[in-house]
């Protein structure tokens, strides 16, 4: 697997000239689009976007043996992620890399590169990688998501063998809260949907990355009446913990009271649909079908409201939940422990 004097396979290189190809139709579509410089319209930088979807390389990663997270993410992840510096650092999205034993980035010339998990920041879902030997690819500058605005056009890039290039509209720029103990204040919601969403570089007509793709949206507010699309992680997010990833691995808000339980709001409270194996909430006899009403004393009607009551003290520490059981109303008390304590990392990380 890391390999990096392998030639390319007979095929490969075909995988960067499609998405060349894609790319120059992507860029026409923009163009067609009304973006071209009018007096009524911004000026559309070809050149930069062609820069841009150069700067999206694929991604393979393989996960330490009995991992935790190989239940809900599986052994082996395949993605995208953005070269954002020159001495070949990778922008991707941080579930890839959990509990990581080894990573290759695949570039559009067919070679596949080694690379090292620089650290994953589990408050914002954004990760890092560093490439082992030279890349040879043109970084992508970084751009700020208060610049774009809903119904933008924007270019949305995946990497690797199934790379490809399309245009995308920005549907909303709103909070959003996972059911796998995850909130961001703003996220950016495109549309039409991709599937190939894992690590893609979301760009602004100017090249610059806005976004690291993160999910398929399927279950939306009225943004997405006309059918699903995709959630993206802004790029804002990296400045403030690049330090903290380079340095330690993690950011300081990564480390943060975990109970290990995936919710869905309903009216009553949020309702656990599934317990994660080895977790708190299982250690508390916590089970799928339970509704959270309280945390603490508080009501408990939001996922959000859920979240940032329970990362509010530290990170290891006795929480008490009011729990719906078939009709029944029961306290749990659970001890919640560091989420980044419980990944288990390569020794060669």
């Amino acid at each position: 697997m890391n390999d990096p004097t392998a030639g390319p396979d007979a095929d490969t290189p075909w995988g960067g000239i499609r998405r060349r190809l894609l790319a120059g139709m992507a860029l026409s579509c923009l163009l067609g689009r009304g973006l071209a410089a009018t007096p009524a319209a911004p000026e559309v930088d070809a050149e930069a976007l062609q820069r841009a979807s150069d700067a999206v390389v694929g991604l393979e990663v393989s996960v330490i043996e009995d991992a935790p997270s190989i239940d809900p993410l599986g052994r082996t992840r395949e993605g995208s992620g953005v070269v954002i510096g020159d001495d070949g650092l990778v922008l991707t999205i941080g579930y890839l890399l959990i509990e990581a034993d080894e990573a290759d980035l695949l570039l559009d010339d067919g070679r596949r590169i080694p690379a090292r998990i620089v650290g994953v920041d589990l408050a914002s879902g954004l990760g890092l990688l560093q490439a082992l030997v030279p890349l040879t690819v043109r970084p992508a500058p970084l751009g700020r998501t208060s610049a774009v605005a809903v119904d933008d056009s924007l270019l949305l890039v995946t990497g690797g063998r199934g790379g490809a290039v399309s245009v995308a509209r920005l549907a909303a720029r709103r909070a959003y809260s996972g059911y796998w103990e995850y909130h961001l204040d703003e996220a950016l919601f495109t549309r039409p949907a991709r599937t190939d969403h894992g690590g893609a570089g979301l760009f602004n007509r100017h090249g610059e990355l806005l976004g690291i793709g993160s999910l398929l949206v399927l279950e939306t507010p009225e943004e997405y009446e006309a059918g699903p699309g995709n959630m993206f992680v802004p790029v804002d997010l990296l400045a403030p913990i690049v330090g903290e990833l380079r340095a330690r691995g993690s950011a300081r808000d990564s480390h943060r009271a975990w109970l290990g339980v995936h919710c869905r709001e309903q009216p009553d409270g949020v309702r656990i649909v599934r317990v994660t194996r080895g977790s708190p909430a299982e250690a508390a006899g916590l089970d799928a079908g339970d509704v959270i009403t309280r945390i603490d004393g508080m009501p408990i009607d939001r996922l959000e409201r859920f979240y940032k009551s329970l990362w509010r003290g530290g990170a290891e520490r006795d929480i008490t939940l009011e729990v719906l059981r078939d009709g029944q109303r029961h306290e749990v008390r659970v001890h919640s422990v560091d989420r980044m304590d419980t990944l288990r990392r390569s020794r060669g990380i």
